[in-house]
């Protein structure tokens, strides 16, 4: 054995040598570093015993009498020589100086384990396409089975039999053929897994042995394929929890570690007695403190693409391209939603992308050694984005205002450059990461999905609908008695699981059985596998949550309270909303005074008067906090006494509001503002169909039996003069908010028309906008932005705002690239200019409509969520702005009964009015609070449109409208320039 000095002589001699041999290309591991080090005849001669030795024991399971020696020599117990090669079975590095603290003998032993993994992976490397991940010695990427299930490869380490007995044949025609124990043998060995007596073999032979390895690799994708091979099966079966309690478990590992007798090795493919960590351990908190406060490392919330889900991505700080997350192992047991701390990677391993939305780029293991060039100048310089203090949902606000003043990317060495300009060929660099700590699990752990029974296997196999979720085991206990025996009669049967555990050694989650749902396709099962895989609550509510209502019913407004309020009972003051609502929380009054201006008020429901601070409603409203609003149903945030009854503003009923009124000019221009507690008495409930018909008919009068019930005090007269002069100032201060630089993207909403026995779709329609919409909308919003200047300047450290974020300037770049490209002509400089943009420079002709709808749908894409938070936490008030309403301040106000920020907004606003205590909340419980809607609000959102894709699915598959449509594509002359036409099916065809 060669010792350090003579390492070092060899390692000053290699320039030299390398540059008379040209059969092997240079490598870019550590193994060839290590082997560049110790080219010597000793060595060589080492490798040569060894390799005859490991065939050997690897043959019959016999002792190595060399490492026996070794063993013996060192005084190293075999269990401390195991776990050292796991030490370094994921190293990056192997250099001399850690091999000396580890012993050589044992350094050289972890080496030819190494070797006969790499000679596996030189199959993988051969395929187009391989990422960099797998040549760094990682296991494969998983694959997705004609379900969505997750297949996941072996740890690399397990080789197959005939894999093992392939290398035992290479390393005894080495032996035989390495009689001179020169070093460039060696060095063929080592970079080829084919015999080193052909260092250079004939293209026949490279054909057959290249052949052969792809057929192995077939086979293998076969039996991932098949979802439940042995190999994977033993997986998840140990993946369950010996023990609940971890320590007990990391106790059992080291056991199984320690274990080396042949019996285990042939239990563990991998021959090492201990089942290979599919995912890193969670670093502690105070190393993710300590690495989030020295900027090497980032928080944000994980998206996970939901079509490929080895994709996933967290928002950069420093709004450049999203940062990209490879692989489930890259993800580290994080589901989507959830807030993670994720470790930059070198940037040798970042991913080349060429665009945007291009995440399928070529790995950058083949062009790390390129120059990376500097970044170029960006295009016009633009206000910081504040995404970092929303989208990083921490517990420490103070930990969250430093990432905020000083963002900084860093790698495991030290800080990144500035991300790379494009290339010559227009690729670019985006940074990877990997999750190395879980803040906050926002996925509820729950997934509807199907079950598969495994013969002999005292658990089933749970496969996820929404293959973003990993595929579970499920103890038979949880499943349905018969099902062990009747298997087959629930394969069309949907299942909620709940994951209990995700273990670091498994490919698998554990889990129990929560519900069964029903069959799969029928709309009231699958709505609540929408609602409980979200985590929407829709139990009933408590008996601890109803005893909070008041008792004596029917509900009259005390006189006592009557007293503390301004009456307007005797006022015309009206609602205007969808004919089918009934949690009506806002009505609206107009008057005109004798000096020509009007007097308008905006009437909001005062639920704060019923849901008292700190009690079981307020708790389970707090932690609701947002009404789900599906086609067919509403999963209240509110009992429906208070929703539907004693808060809702029905007509010819004394209701508590809150207002809002104006001394308002009939252009729009505002002369005085009063707030304060009110009584009022609706005169009529007007639907937007109502209000459209007024507005459509100004001149035209109104019989009774066109309307609702009208209070007599009222005339209907009077109620349509009131919604006209309402439309006319509305239209004003539209136009005025429009000229002043505000935007609205108008997506296409589609509605349906139920059964009323069945509540199954019989039609369905696009929801028209229209002006008496707009009319609600307008008052609305001056009602919100006039609450939010009044209570941040009361509370300026606990207000409750809401901001929109500007777009993501990257996606804006790259839209107005395209539009450029298209011959469009749109400005998207300013939230004002796109507006201006999508409204008069589309054309006038019959594809007018078409082109804005397919333009502001591009538009939507870049733009981000409206979020609330805290003044109090958010400092700079450049970042309170909201960008599509162009506005300095804006809150939420008008929907109490079906928003829980709201309530605390009525709650701040009474207390600066004095009507009302003190709000019992602290700053960073008001933007825990903020945070806690932003969830729920994107939550509601999106349980809204799977409920509608659902409805829809069904109306397509019970009318079969499209079944029998045939699409022509015409040329128009000009390339990729294509017209459809749809042909109705002829009649008598089925």
């Amino acid at each position: 054995m060669d010792s350090p000095q003579q390492s070092k002589a060899n390692l000053n001699r290699e320039p030299k040598r390398s540059q008379n041999q040209s059969s092997t290309p240079p490598q870019k591991d550590a193994y060839a570093r290590l082997l560049s080090q110790h080219r010597s005849s000793k060595f060589s001669s080492y490798l040569e015993q060894y390799a005859k030795d490991s065939s050997i024991q690897r043959e019959g399971n016999w002792p190595n009498p060399l490492l026996k020696a070794q063993s013996d020599r060192l005084n190293t117990p075999q269990q401390k020589r195991d776990q050292v090669f796991y030490d370094f079975s994921d190293s990056s590095d192997f250099s001399p100086s850690s091999m000396k603290s580890r012993g050589e003998e044992s350094s050289q032993s972890m080496y030819m384990e190494k070797l006969s993994i790499r000679n596996a992976q030189q199959d993988c490397e051969r395929q187009q396409g391989v990422c960099d991940r797998q040549r760094r010695g990682q296991r494969r990427d998983t694959t997705t089975s004609h379900d969505g299930d997750i297949e996941s490869g072996e740890e690399l380490g397990s080789l197959k039999p005939n894999e093992v007995k392939k290398q035992q044949k290479q390393q005894r025609r080495f032996k035989d053929s390495n009689k001179d124990g020169t070093s460039k043998e060696t060095d063929s060995f080592v970079g080829h897994p084919q015999s080193p007596k052909k260092a250079s073999p004939s293209g026949q032979e490279q054909d057959k042995m290249k052949k052969s390895k792809k057929k192995m690799l077939h086979q293998e994708e076969e039996k991932n394929r098949e979802g439940m091979s042995k190999m994977t099966l033993a997986d998840a079966q140990m993946s369950r929890p010996k023990s609940p309690h971890s320590k007990e478990k990391r106790q059992q590992q080291s056991q199984a570690s320690s274990a080396n007798s042949p019996a285990d090795k042939n239990k563990n493919k991998g021959g090492r007695g201990q089942k290979k960590q599919v995912f890193e351990p969670y670093m502690t908190t105070e190393d993710v403190s300590h690495g989030l406060k020295r900027g090497e490392l980032i928080q944000g919330q994980i998206r996970i693409n939901p079509k490929k889900y080895h994709e996933a991505f967290i928002p950069s700080p420093d709004d450049t391209r999203d940062i990209f997350l490879d692989g489930i192992v890259a993800r580290n047991r994080a589901l989507n939603g959830d807030v993670v701390v994720v470790q930059i990677l070198p940037q040798e391993q970042w991913k080349v992308v060429r665009s945007d939305t291009d995440c399928e780029g070529a790995s950058e293991s083949e062009t790390q050694k390129e120059h990376i060039m500097q970044r170029a100048q960006k295009k016009r310089e633009r206000a910081p984005s504040p995404d970092v203090i929303v989208e990083d949902q921490c517990s420490d606000q103070e930990e969250l205002i430093s990432k905020q003043k000083n963002i900084t990317l860093m790698d495991t060495g030290g800080p990144l450059e500035e991300a790379p300009a494009p290339r010559s060929n227009g690729e670019i660099l985006q940074k990877t990461a990997k999750v190395v700590y879980i803040v906050e699990k926002k996925h509820s752990r729950a997934a509807t999905g199907f079950l598969k029974f495994l013969p002999d296997k005292p658990f089933a196999m749970f496969s996820p609908v929404d293959h973003r979720v990993p595929r579970i085991n499920v103890p038979l206990r949880d499943c349905p008695e018969d099902f062990r025996s009747r298997s087959g009669d629930y394969t069309n049967t949907l299942f909620i699981c709940r994951i209990t555990n995700w273990a670091a050694d498994s490919n698998f989650a554990e889990g129990q059985l929560a519900k069964t749902l029903g069959q799969a396709g029928e709309i009231e099962p699958e709505t609540e596998g929408i609602l409980t895989e979200y985590d929407v609550d829709f139990s009933d509510f408590s008996n601890e949550v109803l005893d909070c209502l008041p008792k004596n019913l029917p509900w009259t407004i005390p006189p006592e309270e009557m007293r503390k309020r301004r009456d307007l009972r005797t006022e015309c003051i009206f609602t205007i909303d969808p004919a089918t609502a009934r949690d009506l929380d806002d009505a609206l009054s107009c008057k005109q005074l004798p000096d020509g201006n009007f007097e308008v008020g905006v009437h909001i429901a005062d639920v704060s008067y019923f849901v008292e601070q700190d009690n079981a409603l307020d708790a389970v409203a707090s932690q609701r906090a947002t009404s789900v609003y599906m086609v067919q149903k509403v999963i209240p945030m509110l009992p429906r006494l208070l929703c539907e009854e004693l808060c809702s503003l029905n007509p010819l009923t004394d209701r508590l509001t809150f207002s809002v009124i104006w001394k308002i000019t009939p252009e729009g221009k505002i002369l005085s503002e009063w707030f304060g507690r009110t009584v009022i008495r609706s005169c009529v409930k007007l639907s937007y169909d109502h209000a459209q018909s007024m507005i459509e008919a100004p001149e035209k009068l109104f019989s009774a039996e066109e309307l609702p019930p009208v209070d007599p005090m009222h005339p209907i007269d009077e109620i349509h003069q009131a919604v006209l002069n309402l439309h006319s100032i509305a239209k004003n201060l539209r136009a005025q908010r429009f000229s002043g630089g505000a935007l609205r993207l108008d997506q296409i909403k589609l509605s349906f028309t139920l059964d009323k026995e069945t509540m199954m779709p019989q039609g369905c329609y696009v929801y028209q906008y229209r002006d008496s919409n707009k009319l609600v909308e307008e008052f609305m919003l001056l009602a919100n932005m006039a609450t939010a200047s009044h209570i941040y300047r009361k509370f300026p450290e606990l207000a409750l705002l809401r901001r929109h974020p500007p777009p993501k300037t990257k996606m804006v770049d790259e839209l107005q690239e395209l539009c450029d490209q298209l011959g469009i002509d749109i400005d998207l400089s300013s939230a004002g200019a796109l507006h201006k943009s999508l409204n008069t420079t589309l054309g006038d002709d019959e594809y007018t409509s078409a082109r804005k709808e397919v333009l502001t749908h591009m538009c939507s894409r870049p733009m981000q969520m409206a979020l609330y938070f805290c003044t109090g936490v958010l400092k700079q008030e450049q970042f309170f702005k909201h960008y599509a309403l162009n506005v300095p301040l804006y809150t939420h106000f008008t929907s109490p009964i079906r928003r829980y920020a709201d309530i605390i907004v009525h709650r701040l606003l009474a207390s600066s009015l004095n009507c009302g205590p003190r709000l019992g909340l602290s700053t960073e419980e008001v933007e825990k609070q903020a945070s806690h809607c932003n969830d729920k609000k994107t939550v509601s959102k999106r349980v809204q449109e799977l409920s509608s894709e659902l409805f829809f699915g069904v109306f397509v598959k019970v009318i079969s409208i499209f079944t029998l449509v045939e699409v022509q594509l015409k040329a128009d002359g000009a390339p990729m320039k294509y017209s459809a036409l749809l042909k109705r099916p002829e009649d008598g065809m089925s």
